[in-house]
């Protein structure tokens, strides 16, 4: 999943609009997470006695967790002839942070919105999408199913009043005494991307890349504080890399690694700056529900294997096997769960908690963790909106605000991938990342996010839009709210180096981990390298 958080005074914010006093005219509601399952888990912890099972069940490979790591798992260990698995999911729909929504007919994605067009390294995501028919070789050259590459216009900036191509903010729509300063702060950033980026050192999936001592050094400090130490200054520059690691952490520049920092751009498309003779920025892979659309495809041959609605209270790995406990929400139920082999494609924080007999590396890695949270709004509007002059509407749509301390980095029109070729009526999904700048404010927006009601934060979306469309109430329908308490974790300095994540992914004796936890930050690639490895561990 990928997409700035409150920092300072400007924390109480999105609040602002809670004194409204006139109902909403629109519908909508909290949707998708459901967090009280969640908390009867963190609750059983309290009490030192579960409820006998109901029910006893048994399985060859059992998987925890059914987001992209553990479907993966499945997908993998059932195209290698283990028919006997199960999959259970703490939520009614697979997916994790890839799941999907509709409103009024149309699709709009819950969380992860695109895939960018993998590098050769990330061999698993490849032959996924050559088997969903999205990617095929030709002349010895990848070719990508045209539809669902991201249709231009792909991304613009509103600043300065009006709205322009790409993210990174153009150097004539800054202030006259910052333009020459940024644009050299611009070069220089582009060419310490380009050296660090040397030799494949930030391969995805990073199992893959060749580590260096430097990285080490990278992985010691926040990436705010090595910009400071480069002398990496300029107003506009910061802005763009803070909202970088906000869209794909979660949390902003003073709490990631340099590593995370300079692992954005490394990995993929570099960075470019304005006049460069760069190559075309990578594709992007993206559908009107989002990333919704590979996990239902990898979640529909598991049909009856697929156990959602249950919360895993307990997994104790035993000499011959692996008992497992777990609450039926639906049937409102306890069951057992025997099965020769686990894999917890769980956060490594709950593993700790699940697991009768954590090992010393897992308490060791859960404790060193943090996870953001997050909050996607989907919009509903009955015709399209007004356009301030400049770029036309495009898939992603972000507002500059050098001053402001906003965590919305924007939105997303779930129908740009149509082909209709007149606007109407469409939703807009919109991504506040709630990380912050330290544990303290992350702390604080989760709070938040779970105590506010949906109508204080659909009014705090709206507010965040209404100075760049002003006409955006009187076409608004529905506004559905989806929150997430710990969506991703955030790579902060000294996880990525960490030898107790690296212990937690090599073989264990029955219950193996798959999560991107592993990896310190969350990606697609990450989540499908982690699944498959812990696939292969458990067949052994």
């Amino acid at each position: 999943m990928r997409r700035r958080a409150l920092i300072g005074a400007a924390a109480a914010l999105p609040f602002a609009a809670c004194t409204r006093s006139e109902p909403a005219a629109y519908a909508g509601g909290w949707i998708g997470a459901n967090a009280e399952r969640g908390h009867r888990l963190r609750d059983a912890m309290s009490s030192s006695a579960l409820p006998p099972p109901d029910v006893q069940r048994r399985a060859s490979v059992l998987v925890v967790g059914a987001g992209i790591s553990g479907l993966a798992a499945a997908r993998a260990l059932m195209q290698r002839g283990i028919d006997d698995i199960h999959v259970l999911d703490l939520e009614d729909v697979a997916g994790g942070n890839a799941r999907g929504h509709a409103i009024a007919g149309m699709a709009c994605p819950l969380g992860a919105h695109y895939l960018p067009v993998p590098g050769e390294q990330a061999v698993e995501v490849i032959e996924l999408l050559e088997a969903l028919g999205l990617r095929r070789t030709e002349a010895g050259q990848p070719v990508y199913d045209e539809r669902t590459l991201c249709h231009s216009p792909q991304e613009r900036l509103y600043i300065g009043g009006l709205w322009h191509d790409g993210l990174l903010p153009p150097v004539d729509a800054l202030p006259a005494d910052q333009r020459a300063g940024t644009l050299a702060q611009y070069r220089r950033f582009a060419a310490a991307v380009e050296r660090a980026g040397a030799d494949g050192a930030f391969s995805m999936p990073t199992a893959r890349s060749r580590w260096r001592f430097a990285l080490d050094e990278l992985d010691a400090i926040t990436f705010a504080a090595w910009l400071d130490a480069q002398g990496l200054t300029a107003p506009a520059l910061r802005w763009y890399l803070d909202y970088c690691c906000r869209d794909d952490y979660g949390a902003g520049a003073a709490q990631v690694s340099a590593w995370a920092g300079l692992h954005y751009f490394a990995s993929r498309h570099g960075f470019h700056a304005p006049g460069d003779n760069a190559a075309e920025r990578d594709g992007v892979l993206t559908w009107p529900e989002g990333n919704a659309w590979l996990s239902r495809r990898m979640a529909e041959p598991l049909r009856e294997r697929l156990h959602t609605g249950r919360v895993v209270m307990r997994v104790t790995e035993n000499r011959g096997d692996v008992s497992v406990d777990a609450w039926d929400a639906t049937a409102q139920r306890t069951e057992r769960w025997t099965a020769n082999g686990v894999v917890l494609a769980v956060p490594l924080f709950i593993a700790a908690r699940l697991l009768v007999t954590p090992t010393d590396a897992l308490i060791k890695a859960a404790a060193a963790m943090r996870h953001a949270p997050w909050l996607v709004g989907n919009l509903h509007l009955a015709e399209a909106l007004d356009d301030r002059p400049g770029a036309p509407p495009s898939w992603d749509n972000v507002v500059y605000d050098a001053g402001a301390a906003l965590p919305t980095l924007g939105y997303v029109d779930a129908m740009h991938q149509s082909t209709r070729s007149i606007p109407g009526p469409t939703v807009l999904t919109t991504y506040w990342a709630l990380g912050g700048n330290t544990p303290e404010q992350l702390k604080l927006q989760r709070g938040r996010l779970l105590s506010e009601s949906w109508s204080a934060w659909s009014e705090a979306v709206l507010q965040s839009l209404a100075h760049v469309h002003p006409d955006l109430r009187g076409k608004l329908r529905q506004i559905d709210l989806m929150r997430y308490g710990h969506a991703m974790s955030i790579p902060v300095p000294g996880a990525r180096s960490s030898s107790a994540l690296s212990a937690l992914a090599e073989p264990q004796r029955r219950v193996h981990f798959a999560h991107t936890d592993l990896s310190a930050y969350s990606v697609f690639e990450e989540a499908m390298y982690h699944g498959v490895r812990a696939a292969r561990q458990a067949m052994r």
